[in-house]
């Protein structure tokens, strides 16, 4: 590879284009296509666990938010290694590698044809994927988390002092192909998933939604390292983050090791630094610190932002999808948090924020922030309510000490009929009926059969003419919605002579008389059947079907082929479609993207505003560690709560979040805003004989007048003006 084992160069003017290096088009095509990857690779990942890993609503859920805390955990090392020992681009590159290596693992492990299949279609080594996904997960995270603190700040090294504009623009730009991939991905990716594919049996082709990521990832790569002659190359100079930290845990020794009255107490416990560091960097230090205090109640918000990807992605299987002009995937819903980020930011920068400086109200960034974690929560009330709403469409499937039948009547004349404690007129069918021991059935009198209908389950009771008598046929019925929005279908042959169904060109193979087909999935939208004897007659059945539904089609017994034939079919509705529209997750789509613009961009602004010139990595370090530690609450809460009922939980996140909220608020009014380049102005300043009794005045002081300014130095200008860009990590 061309360029990576150069030895790092002197920072120098690259070959520019109206005024802007050259190099920085690698960077931003590098951005795009790896935010592709990554975003794209998450948006289906949840139902790759559930539909083809085969894992519970929970467990995926679990695995999901481990993994995205990982990502977000990894970036503290990515950013010590490129500032302690390789390097920026080097860092880029290697762990570029590994990130892509890990997106073709998956892209391998979600091929179901290299192992046996079982007769549904199931991979039977099942343990193979598992590891494949694992394995591929990994190395995901460490390559996405490693690179995250690196390629900004890489771009950033591009430009020369006097090119302040154009490193404006260029933030700007690098964080819009940040947003541009995850919305194209988070669009683009579902459909592939949905395409069906394989050699052995059809599924749907999570290769192929994990292979275009994996594609990305490498293209992003290739681009990279083209442009390496290009580069401006800033050698490691040591990471401020570890320096910080050995810092603080000098204070704490130096403080423990002299508890005797015999010291004098000092103002501050970071003072107990004094005998090893520089005053400056305590009084640094100290800003940190202040600001890293608040962040911590703010994991809690994004324990409920990054359940958009999981909880409300598994909430939109079970919704009806069809928006009249397209047909929206349950993970596709993800796509309307970029949207309205880019519609929502400038009305905020534009509107809002000037309307409420226009009525003289003090909306300092602490209480946006406040204002964001409530509204989180008001989002997750509103997906509480939608789950309600969703809940009482459902069918209400048997309890584990319970049975349920229906009854059809295919005898051509009413029948009345006694089942247990229930006795009614059968003329077409029933409803499910709820049975807690076995039941005799008796039919106009006759005893036919004893029925024990095991517990949970559901079944379908026909009672068919034979000869001169009556007779019952009981068959099992599905015990749950069909998922991915497919429709469960089968067909009962009350014709006497055995036929053949084909399903959406599927051959479901030959039924013989009183006999029942296995359930088929069809998905949504017209669907066409084809009924066909052995002489080779046809008969078409066309359907609209909707989603999550399930139906039983009988064919009677004088079904006759012809134009008309679909008339002799009867068609019973087991399980009703999905009614609950996904409009209704909009609501809570806005209030959760409203907290985010107001909660993510004015903390990442007041976080640079508040942090020394040479900490603000490290603030952005502190920053990204709430997100995993978010990640890592969504574990915890879940397991520990097992809550039965879905909207239970979400009213249990969002009062979580409220009482946290709180808890901020309160914090935030302790908190004086300070001026860091004021600070360090007047210590960089100072004769050499005055700075130690300023020093001792500035660890006192620590503050500088309670308003909120935003002076910075020029090096930090661009990032910090085009921070509220910064929409996704």
């Amino acid at each position: 590879m061309a360029g990576i084992d150069e030895a790092m160069k002197p920072k120098r003017r690259s070959a520019t284009v109206c005024g802007y290096p050259i190099s920085i088009f690698f960077i931003v095509v590098n951005e795009f296509c790896e935010r592709f990857s990554y975003y794209g690779m998450r948006a289906v990942l949840v139902l790759y666990f559930k539909y083809f890993l085969q894992w519970d609503d929970d467990f995926a859920t679990t695995i999901y938010h481990t993994f995205v805390a990982l990502c977000y955990l990894t970036p503290i090392l990515g950013a010590i290694i490129a500032d302690s020992w390789l390097g920026k681009f080097k860092t880029i590159v290697y762990l570029s590698i590994v990130y892509a290596v890990g997106q073709v693992v998956m892209a391998v492990g979600a091929i179901h044809d290299i192992t046996d299949l079982d007769k549904d279609g199931t991979p039977d080594n099942m343990a193979f994927h598992i590891a494949l996904s694992v394995v591929g997960l990994i190395l995901i995270a460490l390559g996405t988390g490693g690179i995250k603190p690196c390629v900004a700040a890489f771009g950033g090294d591009q430009f020369e002092d006097d090119q302040e504009k154009q490193r404006s623009t260029f933030f700007s730009i690098f964080y819009l192909s940040i947003n541009a991939g995850s919305l194209l991905s988070t669009v683009i990716t579902p459909i592939l998933r949905a395409q069906k594919c394989g050699i052995h049996t059809q599924q749907q082709c999570y290769p192929l939604a994990f292979g275009v990521p994996a594609a990305l990832m490498v293209v992003a790569l290739i681009v990279f390292i083209v442009g390496s002659g290009m580069y401006n190359k800033v050698p490691p100079a040591g990471n401020i983050l570890v320096k910080v930290c050995k810092c603080i845990s000098f204070a704490i020794k130096n403080r423990f090791r002299h508890r005797s009255p015999e010291y004098p107490k000092r103002d501050h416990w970071m003072d107990w630094a004094e005998e090893k560091y520089d005053k400056l960097l305590i009084a640094q230090v100290k800003m940190v610190l202040k600001v890293l205090f608040l962040y911590i109640p703010l994991p809690m918000f994004w324990a409920l932002f990054d359940q958009q990807g999981s909880r409300w992605t598994l909430q939109a299987t079970t919704m009806d999808g069809n928006f009249g002009l397209m047909v929206i995937q349950p993970d596709q819903m993800q796509t309307v948090n970029p949207i309205l980020i880019l519609v929502l930011v400038p009305i905020m920068d534009s509107v809002v924020y000037p309307l409420v400086s226009k009525c003289k109200l003090n909306f300092t960034p602490l209480k946006r922030m406040t204002v964001g974690m409530f509204l989180a929560a008001l989002a997750f009330v509103s997906a509480a309510l939608v789950q309600i709403k969703i809940d009482n469409t459902l069918p209400k499937f048997p309890s584990s000490t319970e049975g349920q039948a229906k009854f059809i009547n295919m005898a051509n004349r009413s029948l009345a009929v006694e089942a247990g404690l229930h006795t009614f007129k059968l003329d077409n069918f029933t409803d499910y009926m709820t049975f807690k021991e076995s039941f005799h059935l008796t039919v106009d009198s006759s005893y036919l059969d004893e029925v024990s209908l095991p517990g949970g389950s559901r079944s379908t009771i026909i009672i068919v003419q034979d000869g001169s008598k009556l007779k019952s046929l009981e068959f099992s019925d599905i015990i749950k919605k069909p998922e991915q929005g497919a429709n469960a279908i089968r067909f009962f042959n009350g014709f006497n002579s055995t036929l053949n169904v084909t399903m959406d060109g599927e051959d479901s193979g030959e039924i013989v008389h009183n006999n029942m087909s296995l359930y088929a999935n069809v998905p949504h939208g017209a669907a066409k059947f084809i009924i066909k004897d052995m002489s080779g007659r046809e008969c078409t059945l066309n359907r609209e079907l909707g989603f999550g539904s399930s139906f039983t089609f009988f064919i009677l017994r004088n079904f006759t082929f012809g134009e008309n034939c679909a008339q002799n079919i009867q068609e019973v509705k087991d399980i009703e479609p999905n009614s609950v529209h996904m409009a209704w997750q909009i609501p809570q789509y806005f209030l959760m993207t409203s907290g985010e613009v107001v909660f993510s961009v004015t903390g990442l602004e007041f976080s640079y505003s508040q942090a020394p010139s040479n900490m603000k990595s490290v603030l952005q370090a502190g920053w990204l560690l709430t997100v995993a530690v978010g990640n890592i609450i969504v574990l915890i809460v879940a397991e520990a709560a097992t809550l039965p009922e879905q909207w239970a939980e979400y009213i249990l996140f969002a009062s979580l979040l409220v009482v946290v909220c709180i808890v901020f608020a309160i914090m935030a009014m302790f908190y004086t805003y300070t001026d860091p380049a004021k600070i360090e102005s007047e210590f960089a300043y100072l004769e050499p004989e005055d700075k130690e009794k300023k020093n001792l005045e500035m660890a006192k002081k620590d503050v500088v007048p309670n308003h909120y300014e935003t002076k910075r130095k020029s090096s930090d200008s661009s990032a910090d003006e085009n921070i509220k860009s910064n929409t996704k990590f």
